[in-house]
């Protein structure tokens, strides 16, 4: 796999939390939450291969080349084991490090993801209507050190992943030991409910938080509120 030098930064003091953002965005998804983590958490922010601030390597961006990036960035940039936030596309990138390297993962909290792509709503991996398209093609331009030019291909390989990963079983989620919390949305998520429950069921250690009032965006939605159902979470651990 092609090593490449992440964009990140960090805030705060404390125990570490790294944020894995949402696919196809970056890592200012969570400038709404970042100073109330921060204020508990020493919290890391990185952007994923060929997102956001972070070169395009090339090739597919699969979910085993992102867990191995974010294995790699707890290794050698934090520097011991941490607690790990996913959204979206983000969340199965935290459960695969959870369950390859739990060596590396205190706890972690899942929001708005699934753990087989089979647990998206339908209709949610149809092609992105255009003005969605447009607007995270802007978000990509404004950052990129490639361009806006790059955004097609770089959207078009993330596309092709989202809909054949991740692809764990309910036995899987039953070797994953990290305490985790399962934050979903209660109108406008996109995630299927049997889905949400059968992971609840599957995990050994887990809570399940319905946000009220969100929809798939729901640490953006509320993020009073998300904050400190993270915080109270992660401090029990």
């Amino acid at each position: 796999m092609t090593t490449i030098d992440h964009w990140w930064d960090v805030h705060g003091e404390g125990e570490p939390l790294v944020l894995l953002h949402p696919g196809g965005a970056d890592s200012r998804a969570f400038d709404g939450n970042l100073e109330g983590l921060s204020a508990a958490f020493r919290t890391y922010r990185f952007d994923r291969r060929g997102q956001g601030r972070t070169p395009d390597p090339g090739g597919p961006i699969t979910f085993d080349a992102m867990t191995e990036d974010a294995a790699g960035f707890i290794e050698t940039v934090v520097g011991e084991p941490a607690h790990v936030v996913g959204h979206s596309i983000g969340a199965p990138v935290g459960l695969l490090l959870a369950q390859r390297r739990p060596d590396l993962v205190r706890s972690l909290v899942f929001s708005e993801g699934v753990f087989h792509f089979g647990g998206w709503k339908p209709g949610v991996l149809d092609p992105l209507p255009e003005d969605v398209l447009d607007f995270l093609g802007g978000l990509y331009a404004e950052v990129s050190p490639h361009g806006a030019d790059h955004w097609p291909s770089v959207w078009e390989r993330l596309d092709a992943e989202h809909r054949r990963a991740p692809a764990l079983a309910t036995n899987d989620l039953a070797a994953i030991a990290a305490p985790a919390l399962l934050m979903f949305a209660d109108t406008e998520g996109e995630v299927r409910w049997e889905h949400v429950h059968a992971m609840h069921d599957a995990l050994p250690d887990a809570q399940l938080a319905v946000v009220p009032g969100t929809g798939h965006g729901l640490l953006a939605d509320k993020p009073d509120l998300c904050n400190r159902l993270i915080t109270d979470f992660l401090r029990e651990r």
